[in-house]
């Protein structure tokens, strides 16, 4: 059995109402009617992430410029060595 669908413009009021005014998640979905479940989900999609989230998003994105810096390096020193073993076999 499927519970009752909400537009999307419903879901974000109701995450503004916790959000943005203050009300707790119980207070919200007694008055419009809806689980604290659903609600708490909203607030996972609609809501903006928290502080951990978003350093989490950072760190992610840093990791995958470490990476990138990492997977250049290496193939400069690879030509590097490959360099220096020519001219250390280069009798002129």
């Amino acid at each position: 059995m499927k519970g009752k669908r909400y537009a999307d413009e419903f879901k974000k009021e109701a995450v503004k109402q916790v959000t943005d005014r203050g009300y707790s998640v119980s207070d919200v979905a007694k008055r419009l009617g809806t689980t604290t479940h659903s609600l708490y989900l909203w607030l996972k999609k609609y809501g903006a992430p928290s502080p951990r989230q978003a350093d989490k998003a950072d760190l992610t994105v840093e990791n995958a410029h470490l990476k990138a810096d990492l997977k250049r390096m290496t193939e400069e020193r690879d030509i590097f060595k490959k360099a220096a073993k020519y001219f250390a076999n280069d009798p002129g």
